[in-house]
């Protein structure tokens, strides 16, 4: 029986895997070519770590060698990314060429006789070319060499009257695969070829992840509960790497029952496991996060105020979508924002910095303290809970704000700064009580909240910070539509704000009710948070 395969390109004999037939038939006809009588196209195949770019090009790999017209050669280049030497890289490219081709001895010393490689004199067919992980190599080798395939590239196109094999070179087409488009806004010398014509990689649709969960159930005759692979398809967004290692824990790692179905019950324990198991592809994801100058925007997309514009010629927003730390959120023709990739990914960034910056707190009451006004063995009172916090958060603020991260424009504490300390604040005064507190990020994007499981009932904080009463008046109504979807019949809207008087705290802390949901606001008074 085959298994769910969670790193590197799958084995279709081994693993479950999607057909993803479009996207390989589509990247073939470009290396074919329109009129493969005249040439292909020179293409990048580019997406965030774990997405199937090197398996997809693997199928086309196997469609093009078919072909007797071309000689088709695939070279990954991973093993030789420490090298900054462009003439030691011409060197070590051509002697893997001419092995594959099985030319005769030629020798290339440096990348002024790399072109030799490509000459009609010394290819015996049009050559398909197939480069991975090009984008890991020295900055300087990747622009010398994408000068070289420039100059070939615009030399065929001034022969267009020529067949492709007639030409003066015989490099048909070649593919660069990487994390990132290579050609594009990091090659200041620009590009050699369309940049229209590179390929994308997506994340699995919800169709295919159903189809690759509908493969072991038919093979495995363990059923799933449909809402177990609509969660997955929720909580993951279709991530290749992280769609097969949650079905890799489900099916292999946590299995002890595989002649019982799959049941959401189960589902929620092994996700709960995932949220703090290691795991190669967020590792990697929060590797890149919590680097500068990358680490202060992360911390801003946290913020509950605004979107953030999507623009990818900016550096940090590039380079951050390329490594699958955001992805975009596409709206409507012309407006994109930013967001996080999906649930999970988010919920590991929130976990990382909250316990990066805080640990779980000691202090919080006193040993003899009476709590029964906050917690019982049957009930929980948030709003006291709230209380308490904002009290133990004036206490200690000068602590809790000592080496929290700020923004560098105006030395203000991030939003999110208070969202992890609230976090771990509930977390530290509930873990004695059998309780479980974890972060939910319902859109990822601008929301964020903050679930209480407590003796059988559901608690839901939704935080944002105070901005003005029209974006008061639209948290109420967001609160709601999140009480519906937590079905629950109340929720807190927990409001972090400077400085707020009685007067106001009389005027907005008042319950809300609609469509059977009450919303409790609350605010959370932090003080002044500027550099000053």
């Amino acid at each position: 029986m085959r298994r769910f395969s969670s790193y590197g390109p799958v084995d279709k004999e081994l693993h479950y895997y999607v057909p993803r037939q479009e996207l390989i038939e589509g990247a073939f006809q470009q290396l074919l070519g329109d009129d493969p009588n005249k040439g292909g196209h020179y293409i990048t195949v580019w997406a965030p770590r774990q997405t199937g770019k090197t398996w997809i090009m693997q199928q086309v790999l196997f469609i093009l060698q078919q072909d007797t017209r071309f000689d088709v050669v695939y070279l990954p280049l991973q093993d030789i990314y420490l090298i900054s030497d462009i003439n030691q890289m011409a060197q070590i490219l051509a002697q893997r060429l001419i092995e594959k081709l099985g030319l005769e001895n030629l020798t290339i010393n440096t990348l002024g006789d790399l072109h030799l490689l490509f000459k009609r004199e010394t290819l015996r067919k049009p050559l398909i070319l197939i480069l991975d992980e090009f984008d890991g190599l020295d900055e300087a080798v990747i622009a010398g060499l994408v000068s070289l395939f420039r100059n070939i590239y615009h030399i065929r196109q001034s022969q267009a009257d020529k067949a492709t094999a007639e030409k003066d070179y015989l490099l048909h087409s070649m593919a660069f695969i990487g994390v990132r488009t290579v050609l594009g806004i990091e090659n200041v010398k620009g590009s050699p070829f369309n940049i229209q014509r590179s390929v994308h990689i997506p994340n699995l649709t919800h169709d295919e992840v159903v189809h690759l969960f509908n493969c072991y159930q038919q093979e495995s005759g363990q059923l799933i509960e449909p809402e177990v692979v609509k969660r997955i398809w929720s909580e993951f967004q279709g991530q290749p790497g992280l769609t097969g290692w949650i079905g890799e824990l489900l099916t292999e790692t946590y299995n002890q029952a595989p002649e019982q179905p799959i049941t959401m019950a189960y589902f929620k324990e092994v996700y709960a496991e995932a949220l703090n198991l290691p795991n190669n592809n967020i590792l990697n994801i929060i590797s890149k996060a919590k680097q500068l100058p990358y680490k202060a925007f992360v911390l801003e997309l946290f913020q509950t105020k605004n979107k953030t514009e999507f623009i990818y010629e900016d550096p940090i927003i590039n380079f951050l979508y390329m490594n699958g730390v955001v992805d975009v959120e596409y709206v409507k023709l012309g407006e994109k924002y930013l967001k996080f990739p999906c649930p999970f990914i988010q919920k590991r960034l929130f976990n990382y910095f909250a316990r990066n910056l805080y640990h779980e707190m000691d202090g919080l009451y006193g040993p003899f303290e009476d709590l029964s006004d906050t917690i019982t063995d049957n009930n929980l009172n948030v709003r006291q809970l709230l209380m308490r916090y904002e009290r133990y958060l004036q206490a200690n603020r000068n602590k809790v704000l000592k080496n929290a991260p700020r923004r560098q424009d105006d030395l203000r504490v991030y939003e999110a700064v208070f969202h992890f300390h609230l976090y771990l604040y509930l977390v530290s005064f509930l873990r004695n009580d059998e309780a479980q507190v974890h972060p939910e990020f319902p859109t990822g994007n601008g929301q964020i909240d903050l679930l209480i499981h407590y003796a059988g009932q559901l608690f839901g904080l939704e935080l944002k910070s105070f901005a003005d009463k029209r974006q008061y008046q639209n948290a109420l109504t967001q609160a709601v539509k999140y009480g519906k979807r937590l079905k629950v019949s109340e929720i807190w809207l927990v409001l972090f704000i400077e400085a707020v008087d009685d007067t106001n705290r009389q005027r907005f802390e008042l319950d809300y009710t609609s469509k059977g949901i009450t919303v409790h606001p609350q605010f959370v008074q932090t003080g002044s948070v500027c550099g000053s």
